[in-house]
């Protein structure tokens, strides 16, 4: 089990996990975990305002308000404000997944293989699942 002291670690301000520490110490979590969160955070209030644009747009389009040109368009903002949607609850899912592994100690590691992902790939992308090379031939298969 992961130690969870990850969550309440204060880190210095500026900080960016470096090589020269073990892979995945407490450090490197606590990066990692309010990286995470900043991101579940901005989406949940992405999420918000969407489904807030979604319901005015219906309500607009229901009372009658404009033209078929302006009904056209509600419609048209109401299809992209739920793409959108599906697409930021696609990453929330995502992002729950990481939060999920930095608990249970798996957090940096292959899904495929148990290898380290590496610092860089996740400096890079914080909710990479696979190595590159995984990631590559996973990708090729397709």
């Amino acid at each position: 089990m992961a130690n969870t002291n990850y969550k309440t670690l204060e880190l210095p301000p500026k900080y960016v996990p470096k090589k020269s520490e073990p892979y995945m110490c407490p450090q490197h979590l606590a990066y990692f975990y309010q990286i995470l969160m900043a991101q579940k955070e901005e989406l949940t209030a992405e999420k918000n305002d969407v489904l807030n644009a979604v319901r005015m747009a219906d309500k607009s389009e229901n009372e009658g308000v404009g033209d078929d040109s302006d009904s056209a368009t509600f419609e048209q903002e109401i299809t992209m404000n739920l793409r959108m949607s599906e697409r930021d609850n696609n990453l929330l899912n995502k992002i729950n997944a990481a939060l999920e592994r930095l608990e249970n100690g798996t957090f940096g590691f292959s899904v495929v293989s148990g290898e380290e992902i590496g610092l860089s790939r996740m400096l890079a992308r914080p909710l990479a699942t696979m190595t590159t090379e995984e990631q590559e031939e996973y990708e090729m298969r397709k």
